[in-house]
């Protein structure tokens, strides 16, 4: 486990600290994590990567010359968030373009996105990348619905060298998308990690077991396995890329064994002994073999094995020269330090004007509100946490907790400030969605600034005002997620409970329905199985369990119900 802590919740911002600190020839700090210390030519593409911590040596440890621009720093397994991605995002940039490389997960995609957005309304060509290697988190036929695993490594450091061989942006993509495309990752673990300061890991393997198809977010196995010998586990890893490999490739490879965090090095090169004997037995040509920790997990106990069939374009790119504090290729010469200071701190809410007598009293209303919430959150962070770690990562609890907090202190620092209801609103779901990362903090933001968008800083804020104001939450929550009802998601609670509450006949009774009907809707999701997010991988092991998601949402309404 993470022996080595000050305050649990300081671990993420303090490990960057450190990093940056170590490694100050190589990068320096940027409110939402790192970039180059050293100076990069006007012109250039830029790659950003990034994502939750606690996979050193991904991603931090991939900036430097020949490889990343910059990295975005979330945290534990959970998604920067958009003003972190931007803040990286804009201090990489050197006009020519920004692209934002990850895992395909859901609260990455929509924080990632959220940057995006943020950056062409400043005029700045930007895109997103998605790594979806891992083949057991998907079908063949649903391969751009994979998670990304290791094979970060291969396809960032390709990428990043058609970024540095001067590459327009269009040609990068292109280059990500065929490095992606042959790119194949599958792993095993035994034993699960455990998240800084808790007292027991995010899952288990039974003894003489492993498990099958793991994550690297604390995710455990789709399936369990007899543990068997290292052959084996090589046999196992091999088999089960060359069935999933890619049309029309040759037989060239670069195959990489990762270790997770907590595998011995010995033991992993017993396992590459077995590896490289399955591979070239099947014809293939190892150009290269890594063996080493590149994308970890904290202290899980696992390896994976990635696969990268190359054409010359793609082993050229791999081959060429990097340089970075965790990652480095021949000589990419003399380069220059970049002492600019960069802001380590994001632009906070301020109130431009000061809302209506009314206005400011729902907002004082709506503090109050916030502020209980985040109360209740914080003693319900352990449960969330283990009913999430069913079948996703466990970060749901420690989420909801650190954005509802976040979210009622931005809100009393703005009601001190005269603001109105969409101010304060805004301010708390930007502050929310910034400190909660991860796909609820993203959800949970959009829908108090879509919430606030309708009350306004002016009127009154009346019932049919306020009926309004839910009807945009839901439908803010609904497009930035892409989940609908029977999707197991919060949605499933939030969307019966919407229309409970604009179907009601009067504003008690309205209350009232809308709590039973996210009740019914949550109850409901113990029935089925995820289809979006972490959990979709582990679909089947949800059945049974309540969605996360929709539990808290109905621990939010129960609270509120009694105040208003």
């Amino acid at each position: 486990m993470t022996r080595l802590v000050n305050n649990p919740d300081d671990f993420p911002a303090e490990a960057v600290a450190g990093y940056a600190d170590a490694f100050s020839t190589y990068v320096k700090p940027v409110f939402g994590g790192v970039v180059r210390s050293t100076k990069t030519r006007q012109g250039k593409v830029a790659l950003v990567v990034g994502g939750g911590s606690g996979h050193y040596p991904a991603f931090a440890g991939w900036v430097g010359q020949g490889f990343a621009d910059g990295a975005v720093c979330g945290n534990i397994f959970s998604s920067p968030s958009g003003a972190q991605a931007y803040s990286v995002c804009k201090a990489a940039d050197r006009g020519a373009g920004v692209l934002i490389g990850f895992g395909n997960y859901a609260g990455d995609v929509l924080h990632f996105g959220q940057a995006v957005e943020r950056l062409k309304n400043d005029g700045i060509d930007a895109r997103t990348l998605l790594v979806t290697d891992d083949i057991a988190s998907a079908t063949p036929e649903e391969h751009l619905k994979r998670r990304g695993i290791a094979g970060d490594l291969p396809t960032f450091k390709i990428t990043g060298a058609a970024c540095e061989a001067g590459l327009d942006i269009d040609g990068v993509v292109r280059v990500f998308d065929k490095a992606n495309e042959a790119t194949r990752s599958y792993g095993v673990a035994f034993a699960g990690c455990t998240l800084p300061g808790a007292d027991h890991p995010l899952f288990t393997v039974p003894e003489g077991k492993m498990g099958i198809g793991l994550g690297i977010h604390g995710e455990p196995g789709v399936s369990e396995a007899d543990l068997g010998s290292a052959d084996d586990i090589a046999r196992l890893l091999v088999d089960g890329l060359l069935a999933d490999r890619p049309a029309e490739q040759g037989q060239r490879v670069v195959a990489i064994l990762n270790g997770l965090g907590a595998s011995k090095y010995e033991e992993m090169f017993v396992v590459w002994h077995g590896v490289q004997k399955y591979l070239r037995a099947a014809g293939l040509v190892i150009v290269q073999g890594e063996v080493g920790e590149f994308v970890t997990s904290l202290d899980m106990a696992g390896i994976s094995l990635t696969l990268v069939f190359l054409d010359e374009e793609l082993e050229k790119f791999w081959f060429a020269p990097c340089d970075t504090p965790a990652y480095r290729r021949g000589s990419v010469g003399d380069v220059e330090r970049d002492d600019e200071e960069l802001a380590q701190e994001a632009v906070k809410a301020a109130v431009e004007r000061p809302g209506s007598p009314e206005s400011q009293t729902l907002a004082a209303a709506v503090t109050d509100g916030l502020e209980a919430i985040a109360a209740l959150l914080a003693s319900k962070e352990a449960e969330l946490g283990d009913l999430d770690a069913v079948a996703g990562d466990g970060d749901h609890g420690i989420g909801m907790h650190k954005g509802s907090a976040a979210a009622a202190r931005t809100a009393r620092e703005l009601l001190a400030q005269q603001a109105g209801a969409q101010t304060l609103l805004s301010g708390a779901g930007a502050a929310w969605s910034d400190a909660a990362g991860g796909t609820s903090g993203a959800l949970w933001g959009a829908l108090l600034t879509a919430v606030g968008g309708v009350l306004g800083d002016q009127a009154k804020g009346d019932d049919q005002a306020v009926s309004r104001a839910l009807q945009a939450g839901l439908d803010a929550v609904v497009r930035l997620g892409g989940a609908t009802v029977g999707d197991k998601t919060m949605v499933d609670a939030l969307a019966p409970a919407v229309d409970a509450y604009l179907a009601a006949s009067e504003p008690a009774k309205a209350k009232l329905d809308a709590l039973a009907a996210a009740q019914r809707g949550a109850e409901s999701t113990k029935d089925l199985v995820a289809k979006l997010g972490r959990a979709r991988p582990l679909g089947e092991r949800s059945l049974g369990t309540p969605d996360p998601g929709a539990t808290s949402l109905v621990m939010v309404l129960e609270e509120l119900a009694g105040r208003f």
